[in-house]
């Protein structure tokens, strides 16, 4: 006997056991019949004669939803304003930018009267010294208030002053660098059109006032001399000024003092004062702005004690305690040669000395 939905005949041969459809698990719901391609006439329009059982649907338009149409057209609008930036942002001017000029320097050895006055205390030297007020360390190169100018933005105008700092920071008063065991902290601030020469001034030392290492940083001969006090004495000043459009100018003017003692064993163990004073120009345009790095454009720098009969130019070779200035000078200098600076040395003034 049959299952109590089987057709009286029995299940038709083929068919599924039971009376089990294999398409009743197909669901037609309302947007599979709207989907339909063939939709059936209803009754009244089937009684007109020789009209088809069905008739075709015309085909569904799918367009894009709004929320796609939306995020094609953001896209669109972002990519826009990526390529618009990219053209005309104002950093993106290395293609325009002015050719960077090679820095001109000019250091000056400064000899004593007579002897280097020396005490066994650093800071006595520092207190009965003109700087007995300068300040230690970075502490001694503030930032000035800074504006923005018609040009460059208050950020920009603290970017230039911060880079100017950090160079003279790193090549003034790093202890690695005034030993003369590295310069990689000084060169990486410089602008890139720079380090040919500065690599050619360290490789090849020359007065001819473009390539000497004296001119880019302080660093004494490690055989002669050594820090005895690591709180090195300064005191100047930084001003932010533009020059054009693309052009920021920062001028520094800093004296450093340094407390000194022989690196010989059995030499004198009293300590010294050294002084150094740089006037340094730095110029920025945007590029370096944005690569936090500096054009170097001018260096004077005045420095003793020192004996005129030095060689200054790759190192200082200062004069210590109990020492005075060998006698001689600097080789003749010939003025109608081109290419060649004039040798320089001044005097250092009695009052630049400590009173000991």
């Amino acid at each position: 006997m049959g299952a109590p939905g089987d057709p009286p005949e029995g299940t038709p041969e083929g068919g599924p056991a039971g009376g089990e459809d294999e398409y009743r698990s197909v669901v037609f719901d309302e947007s599979f019949v709207r989907a339909a391609r063939l939709q059936e006439f209803s009754a009244q329009e089937r009684m007109a004669d020789h009209a088809p059982a069905v008739r075709r649907r015309p085909p569904l338009r799918r367009g894009l939803s709004r929320q796609v149409l939306i995020l094609v057209l953001l896209i669109a609008v972002a990519f826009g304003t990526a390529i618009y930036m990219g053209v005309r942002h104002p950093y993106q001017s290395s293609a325009l930018r002015q050719p960077v000029e090679p820095l001109r320097m000019t250091v000056i050895p400064l000899a004593p009267a007579g002897r280097v006055p020396g005490h066994p205390d650093a800071e006595y030297l520092y207190a009965h010294s003109p700087a007995a007020q300068y300040r230690a360390g970075a502490e001694g190169i503030p930032l000035p208030a800074s504006r923005r100018t018609e040009h460059f933005s208050d950020s920009q105008v603290v970017s230039a002053l911060t880079t100017a700092k950090d160079y003279i920071v790193r090549s003034s008063l790093d202890p690695d660098v005034l030993a003369g065991h590295q310069v990689r902290a000084v060169r990486v601030l410089l602008d890139t059109d720079q380090l040919d020469q500065f690599d050619q001034s360290f490789a090849h030392p020359a007065a001819d006032g473009r390539h000497a290492p004296t001119g880019w940083l302080v660093r004494f001969d490690p055989a002669e001399a050594r820090l005895a006090d690591a709180r090195i004495r300064v005191q100047g000043s930084l001003q932010a000024a533009e020059t054009d459009s693309s052009t920021l100018e920062v001028t520094a003017d800093h004296t450093f003092v340094y407390a000194l003692r022989s690196a010989v064993p059995t030499a004198s163990s009293e300590v010294s004062l050294f002084t150094v004073r740089r006037e340094l120009h730095f110029r920025f345009d945007r590029d370096d702005l944005r690569m936090h790095t500096a054009q170097l454009v001018v260096s004077y720098v005045q420095a003793g004690p020192l004996s005129c009969a030095e060689d200054s130019t790759n190192r200082l070779h200062p004069l210590l305690a109990g020492q005075t200035a060998k006698a001689g000078g600097p080789a003749g200098t010939d003025p109608y040669a081109t290419g060649s600076a004039t040798a320089l040395c001044g005097s250092l003034a009695t009052s630049a000395q400590p009173k000991v």
